[in-house]
């Protein structure tokens, strides 16, 4: 059995999270290689893509004889204002599909309360956090908060849409594009998932003067420590 994969969207993300793993193996390589057993690759924007790639990166380690042992989601991510600080790190006890279902004369509805055959819906739109993998998380980065993280195919720009998914999730404290796709990729692979955050904006009306991308990826660097 390999080690860690752990997969971000975009190249930046990776090579934060890179770093940190190469600040927290004792002694640094002198390369600034990440610790051998942990892989870290960017996959590509949004669920589907994510959970492609994903789903094709475990498949491969498992043909080789080499599965991996957990799968991380990781990167940057909008936070729902009260409930995480911009330049906070999340932990996802639960990554939901939040814009899968129907919209409707009364509202949005899951696509569970759609009607359709349950084997259809395979889990549904939640994948749990692996509980061993997630208090290992926890354990390592004390600080984080910890709740639902939205996986998202269109980013929330406007004060009604945060205010309607805030209200249908009242849990949730952050949201991403892939951790969703990646979550079912690792749950058909039967292979533990976790999904790490830091947030570099709050959800809500695009205002890039109140991005602090620096502040989150710094953060990102910094939690990448909790993943080796």
């Amino acid at each position: 059995m390999t080690g860690l994969l752990v997969v971000t969207a975009v190249p930046a993300e990776a090579e934060a999270i890179r770093a940190g793993l190469a600040a927290s193996t004792a002694p640094a390589p002198p390369d600034g290689t990440v610790p051998p057993d942990v892989t870290v690759l960017p996959v590509g924007v949004g669920p589907a893509v994510a959970g492609a790639a994903t789903a094709r990166l475990l498949a491969l380690a498992e043909a080789a004889g080499r599965p991996y042992r957990a799968v991380v989601s990781a990167g940057i991510a909008g936070g729902f204002a009260g409930r995480v600080a911009v330049g906070g790190t999340v932990l996802a006890d639960r990554s939901v599909a939040a814009d899968l279902g129907a919209e409707s004369p009364a509202g949005f509805i899951p696509v569970e309360d759609l009607g359709m055959p349950p084997e259809l819906l395979g889990g549904g739109r939640t994948v749990l956090a692996d509980p061993a993998l997630l208090a290992r998380l926890r354990a390592a980065l004390p600080g984080a908060t910890v709740g639902t993280v939205l996986t998202v195919s269109t980013v929330t720009g406007t004060a009604a849409s945060t205010a309607a998914l805030a209200e249908r999730h009242p849990d949730a404290v952050a949201e991403a594009m892939e951790g969703y796709g990646v979550g079912v990729a690792a749950a058909q692979a039967g292979v533990p998932f976790a999904e790490l955050r830091t947030v570099s904006n709050p959800i809500g009306p695009r205002d890039r003067s109140a991005w602090r991308m620096r502040e989150a990826f710094a953060a990102l660097t910094a939690a990448a420590a909790a993943l080796h």
